[in-house]
């Protein structure tokens, strides 16, 4: 029996020791990417010389790569197993990273971006399968949202120590501290035991590169996420139109509020259920572009911060937990990697969009394209075009209680 049917098996139990194992690993390799988050906008401008549209095609880069390797990691997640993936993973980011030391032109630096992401795609298959084997079915929105903490925690906290590692040491000093946090994520990655054993893993053909059940949610969860793209890109230049200067706080008050509602209402995707909790995220996320975009003040940009924050809680937790719905242990890595090839769709195609609006309408413009994205989404979501929605809008139904897919679906 594997660990997944074990611990459905098991019924409450959701932390254990490799569950921490995980953890830990997602904990140093998110906060390595979190690093570099503040820090490569400047560089593009303010030592290749690029504007906005360059800013937003170099951060872009790494989610590109990660998108077209995700639908692979995914088959190689249900194939080879989850472990090879988060310890490879790390790895390949852990070299690319120390490789930004060689990038001293944007070809260059989007090159090495870009072969980042392969290993991001990797790394972030493997792990979130992982969390999705380790769960009972009626706690897997809690799992995710616990696990995602290490994401976003990484990702709101790394901008602190990239900020502070670039005024102290330069930026050889920030990608030398970026590759050791991934380089010791993938120590942790060693020290884990894989989910899916020998005997499970599917005979016969391939699994689906493209899971079907993963692309509404997949959807949804991009147009959310575009916000993030102009978060992410344009906020650290954005502070210095304000006269701010850095964005060190925004990014620790955006991942503390993260922090806070992922282990607060852990339970809240499982509870409410996924199209309800997407509703929500997808509305906080929304008024929170349009608050940045609309209020132009320091006011604004933390105002509209926390409530964006709000938004970003649920929404992956929420999409990841409807993709999953029905589907079976040897198609998960295929439904994660589906899933996740839309959130890197959404921080490369996105980025590289809004880096457009931005170059025409300012960085506001930027963050009013990601609430129009996020209004799209929920259209979506309430479009009928899944089946299983029509079981999961009554917030009290049961996981369990949902039918179970067609053989080979």
């Amino acid at each position: 029996m594997s660990p997944a049917a074990g611990g459905a098996a098991g019924g409450a139990r959701l932390w254990s020791g490799q569950f921490v194992l995980l953890t830990g690993a997602a904990t140093l390799y998110f906060l390595a990417l979190g690093v570099l988050l503040p820090v490569v906008p400047r560089y593009v401008e303010r030592r290749l010389g690029g504007g906005s549209p360059a800013v937003g095609v170099a951060v872009g880069a790494f989610a590109v790569g990660a998108v077209l390797l995700r639908p692979f990691a995914g088959r190689l997640g249900d194939r080879l197993g989850r472990r090879v993936l988060v310890i490879g993973g790390a790895l390949v980011v852990g070299a690319t990273t120390l490789a930004h030391l060689a990038a001293t032109t944007l070809p260059a630096l989007v090159a090495v971006r870009f072969a980042g992401g392969v290993g991001e795609a990797a790394f972030f298959v493997g792990a979130g399968t992982m969390v999705a084997d380790l769960a009972p079915s009626h706690r897997r929105g809690e799992a995710i949202s616990y696990w995602s903490v290490a994401v976003y925690g990484g990702l709101g906290f790394g901008p602190l120590i990239g900020e502070r590692t670039l005024s102290a040491g330069g930026y050889g000093w920030v990608w030398g501290v970026a590759a050791v946090l991934a380089f010791a994520a993938a120590v942790l990655g060693v020290a884990t035991v894989d989910t899916l054993p020998a005997g499970s893993r599917p005979p016969g053909p391939a699994p689906p590169l493209l899971h079907r059940r993963a692309l509404l949610p997949g959807v949804v969860l991009f147009l959310g996420m575009c916000g993030l793209a102009a978060f992410v890109a344009f906020v650290p230049l954005y502070v210095d139109d304000l006269g701010l200067g850095r964005a060190d706080g925004v990014f620790l008050l955006y991942g503390g509020l993260i922090l806070a509602i992922r282990i607060l209402g852990a339970r809240l995707p499982d509870r409410l259920g996924p199209q309800w909790a997407g509703t929500g995220a997808l509305a906080f996320g929304g008024a929170g572009m349009a608050v940045l975009a609309g209020v132009a003040s320091t006011g604004g940009l933390f105002t509209g911060t926390v409530v964006f924050a709000l938004g970003m809680s649920l929404l992956y937790p929420s999409m990841l937990t409807l993709a999953l719905v029905g589907v079976a242990e040897q198609q998960r890595a295929s439904v994660v990697g589906t899933v996740s090839a839309f959130f890197d769709l959404s921080q490369g195609l996105g980025a590289a969009m809004l880096g457009g609006v931005a170059a025409l309408a300012g960085y506001r413009g930027a963050f009013a394209g990601g609430a129009v994205a996020a209004v799209a989404g929920l259209a979506l979501l309430w479009a009928g075009v899944d089946p299983r929605l029509r079981g999961l809008r009554t917030p009290a139904r049961a996981w369990e209680e949902l039918p179970e897919p067609e053989p080979g679906t």
